[in-house]
């Protein structure tokens, strides 16, 4: 009986092995699957990272030529609400019923890693654009990223607060997020190394959480020389206009969350002085950064592009260079076309791709003025 089960189970792998192969061959029109949060508490970030997406979408014209043949190209949104189950959702929909041969997004660690095995176990090459957790790639060799891991904006960070003159450092983290968890531990490790000392940690569980008083009064009891704060960007304008009200003068150095509009919108003029780590600056001056700075604008005219909006860029540039170098136009074609990425010219510099399918690429570290505009400070390669 188990002989026959398992003779069953390797026909029908043969049999789904085959289709693919026929599909691959008659393969008419390419889809990408986006899956963001549109709406909900993180919908601004959604709403960039869907606008650089439709840069080349617009430049693609619903046409790519693949290998010499002339392909029908869709980009397919799908609104995650910034929730692990409704990723995982969207991630069964865009591989099941639109059949998508890539998946660009989420902009979370844990929504990546909520909806990573979906992809993982259907053969589906994802890359999330803003998850830096370790573990995100860990789940698979259809699993990518665009975006730097914590330990290394964790380092860049630290690096920063030390250069600084900041000797001592206070922390606060959402505990029950695997973004800031990741981040605090890298910076930790790294500032200490570095000779610095940690006064005090304190923690709160959920994005739901919206009073940090307690915490921050137990914090500015400590007179650290800077204050980490490594959480979502939903949560940092309160924290950080919070963490003025109680107290705490010295310096905020937050991770690359902090790049959006909206903290420092609702921070107000607490956000003055903030600094945070950034995969890329708009006011950067490299040829392949203008020219989509000024891509971006002639289709949004009131914004700059974020971080949200250039990863999201990046990653759907690494799917078309994949298209563009796969051996065939499949899922396997692609995940090996991006295991071998190298010398691909993004807005944020050359990217390759590293054998954990991290890319190699640097950061920037950015700061809010007076009117919650973010400039950049500098820039960091990897070592």
């Amino acid at each position: 009986m188990k002989k026959f089960l398992v003779l069953i189970m390797t026909l029908a792998a043969l049999l789904q092995m085959t289709g693919a192969l026929s599909a691959a061959e008659d393969l008419e029109k390419i889809k990408i699957g986006f899956a963001f949060p549109m709406s909900g508490s993180a919908a601004m970030a959604g709403r960039y990272s869907s606008h650089g997406a439709q840069v080349i979408e617009k430049e693609l014209n619903g046409k790519i030529t693949v290998q010499g043949k002339e392909y029908d190209i869709e980009f397919v949104y799908m609104d995650t609400e910034g929730s692990e189950e409704k990723t995982v959702n969207v991630y069964q929909r865009l591989i099941e019923g639109e059949e998508v041969i890539a998946i660009v997004g989420p902009d979370s660690s844990k929504c990546a890693l909520a909806a990573g095995p979906v992809a993982q176990n259907a053969g589906c090459s994802n890359i999330p654009t803003f998850a830096t957790n370790t573990a995100v790639t860990e789940v698979g060799d259809y699993i990518f990223r665009a975006c730097f891991i914590d330990p290394f904006q964790g380092k860049i960070a630290a690096t920063y607060c030390w250069n600084a003159g900041y000797k001592t450092a206070c922390i606060m983290f959402n505990n029950a997020d695997a973004y800031p968890v990741g981040l605090k531990d890298a910076f930790i490790e790294n500032f200490e190394a570095l000779g610095g000392r940690v006064l005090a940690i304190e923690e709160y569980s959920g994005s739901d959480v919206k009073d940090y008083n307690v915490q921050l009064t137990k914090l500015a009891a400590q007179n650290a020389d800077c204050l980490l704060l490594p959480n979502l960007n939903v949560e940092l304008g309160l924290e950080i206009r919070q963490a003025r009200t109680a107290g705490i003068t010295c310096p905020i150095v937050c991770g690359d969350s902090a790049d959006t509009p909206e903290v420092a919108q609702v921070a107000g003029s607490a956000s003055e002085g903030v600094a945070y780590v950034s995969a890329f600056s708009a006011e950067s001056t490299a040829p392949a950064a203008a020219e989509f700075v000024k891509k971006y604008t002639a289709m949004f005219p009131q914004e700059l592009p974020n971080s949200n909006a250039e990863l999201t860029y990046e990653a759907t540039q690494m799917v078309l260079y994949a298209l563009e170098n796969a051996r065939e136009i499949s899922c396997e074609g692609v995940r090996d076309a991006l295991a071998s990425l190298k010398g691909l010219e993004q807005p944020s510099g050359i990217m390759n791709m590293g054998e954990d399918r991290n890319p190699v690429k640097g950061a920037v570290i950015m700061q809010y003025d007076s009117k919650g505009v973010s400039h950049f400070v500098s820039a960091v390669n990897p070592d």
